[in-house]
């Protein structure tokens, strides 16, 4: 069967690595990751085989959300750099072939943003309609019952100018209202500059919010989304070859193609998490998750992959900044569990996305105390789940299953006190399993972790089945076994992984040489957590 390849671009046979710069490495003893620690470590990545870093935000910020507040969208926040560091690892990464794309947050801004200090203080300002104003409530008040995702309303009072202002995370990110032709241009401009500089692309934070219509109540997918991503497109985009991902908590497999189809999309590729909120409780979210269920994730999978198969493209990921460290969501915390879910994600069609850490097998904070955790989101909510009935004892152990801190804990690069981070204090206390599993410990080690991912990482250069070959699962209904087919131009590569604790028996394979396995030696079945992947002739 021959399958028809996406048009070549540079970022098609790559895999992305994204960096949280304030847990990656910090080059000053200051605690907090910097730009210079990045540099210090790209040696390292281009080792591990990354052809992308997704740099999470370093913009000048007040970090009342840890960067995704941005108060100058053309400067570098001081306790990372200066710009100056910022063109430095530009330069340093294209040297060794590594490409950066930075993370973009348009949605809104933070409340020191110049735009927005100007903005309160006056309803005559240049930039009052870059935010989103509304009067107050008949009889005072908010004018809506909208609700923060931080927990509290979402309208806040300006008293300045006796108008409510929306933010719908903290009180310090407000929204950019979409709707102004003069805001618009100014985010287009600024991220022409970015790419005058010479980034490679943006990762856009829940860009699916920047079309709301808030009086009619639609937060997401707003009637005029695909018109402000289509003109980005044509602003920013066009003429020239760079990478562009939006995150999208609402996408479905119906609406993917109207963020990424080659006709009328206006970005690559698309983050979307329905595997991720499969796992959560219907009523409390993520702070209440439910058991792994492999059969459902499996069918988000490959609906996803039907859905995107001719036109668009997967984001293939697991672990993010915001979400729990794989091995300990998915796995049982185990090096092998670490491969096995790397194997299942990486010979997938898409694009995959190694979160800092990951590639060492890096488990949650498991964090027991709320005064350990730094995230604005679970410090907020905390007060909110308890009054609605929650134990503090249960928050604590959502917290400790899903909150963000579990993927922002510093990087382990050895075993020293600071676990190769840092000289000094961490801003966050260091994972408890730093001294077993670190950089260190792995480097010369063919059968760690790190080695694997490094395997995997190389074969997608090689191997055009595993970027551009169809699709097609297998053993749908197994609880046991991730199983599909790749093919492309005659050759065909069935993957099968046991993603369990216990063993299972292997189906039968088609004749054909491993391409990549888990472990050195096959016996009869699957063990726990074991994986093989088998490349012949169709």
């Amino acid at each position: 069967m021959k399958q028809a390849r996406k048009a070549a671009r540079w970022w098609i046979d790559r895999v992305v690595y994204q960096i949280w710069p304030r847990s990656f490495a910090d080059s000053n003893g200051d605690g907090i990751g910097d730009i210079p620690g990045i540099i210090s470590k790209l040696d390292y990545l281009a080792d591990l085989g990354v052809g992308v870093i997704w740099l999470s935000p370093v913009y000048r910020s007040p970090m009342a959300d840890m960067g995704y507040d941005i108060s100058d969208y053309r400067d570098i926040a001081p306790e990372f750099g200066t710009l100056s560091d910022m063109d430095r690892l530009i330069a340093e990464a294209g040297a060794r072939d590594v490409r950066i794309v930075m993370d973009l947050v348009v949605n809104h801004s933070s409340d020191q943003h110049r735009w927005f200090q100007a903005a309160r203080a006056s309803r005559d300002a240049p930039t009052r309609d870059f935010y989103i104003w509304r009067d107050p409530a008949p009889g005072g008040g908010p004018p809506s019952e909208q609700r923060s995702y931080f927990g509290g309303p979402a309208w806040h009072l300006a008293e300045e100018t006796g108008q409510y202002y929306l933010a719908l995370f903290s009180p310090g990110q407000p929204d950019l209202n979409w709707e102004c032709d003069d805001l618009r241009a100014e985010i287009h401009d600024m991220m022409n500059w970015w790419l005058d500089r010479g980034v490679a692309g943006f990762r856009m934070d829940v860009i699916d919010h920047i079309g709301k219509d808030i009086d009619a109540g639609i937060i997401t997918d707003g009637p005029r989304l695909h018109d402000h991503l289509q003109e980005m497109r044509r602003e920013v985009f066009e003429g020239r070859d760079v990478l562009s991902i939006g995150e999208a908590w609402s996408a479905s497999t119906a609406t993917a193609p109207l963020y990424t189809s080659s006709a009328r999309g206006g970005l690559d590729m698309m983050f979307q998490f329905a595997h991720i909120t499969q796992g959560w409780d219907e009523q409390r979210g993520k702070w209440a998750p439910k058991p792994f269920d492999l059969v459902g994730f499996k069918q988000v999978w490959t609906d996803w992959q039907r859905a995107l198969a001719d036109d668009g493209w997967n984001a293939l990921f697991l672990s993010n900044h915001d979400l729990p460290r794989q091995v300990s969501r998915y796995g049982n915390g185990s090096a092998a569990s670490a491969k096995a879910l790397a194997m299942a994600m990486h010979l997938m069609k898409g694009t995959p996305f190694i979160y800092q850490g990951e590639e060492i097998g890096m488990g949650n904070a498991r964090f027991s105390r709320l005064d350990q955790y730094r995230d604005l989101e679970t410090l907020n909510l905390c007060d909110e789940e308890m009054a609605n009935g929650m134990t503090h004892a249960a928050f604590l152990a959502g917290a400790a299953a899903n909150g963000r801190d579990n993927a922002r804990t510093p990087v382990q690069w050895d075993a020293t006190r600071g676990a190769g981070f840092t000289d000094g204090t961490p801003w966050i206390d260091l994972g408890p399993d730093a001294a077993e599993v670190n950089v260190a410990a792995q480097i010369d080690d063919p059968t760690s972790v790190l080695a694997f991912y490094r395997k995997l990482i190389a074969l997608r250069r090689v191997h055009p089945v595993i970027v551009h070959g169809d699709f097609t699962p297998l053993f749908e209904r197994d609880p046991q076994i991730m199983a599909y087919r790749r093919v492309l131009d005659g050759a065909a590569l069935v993957v099968i992984v046991n993603l369990s604790g216990e063993p299972a028996p292997c189906p039968h394979l088609a004749a054909g040489a491993t391409l990549v396995a888990t472990h050195r030696d096959r016996v009869a079945g699957l063990r726990a957590w074991e994986g093989i992947a088998v490349l012949s002739d169709t």
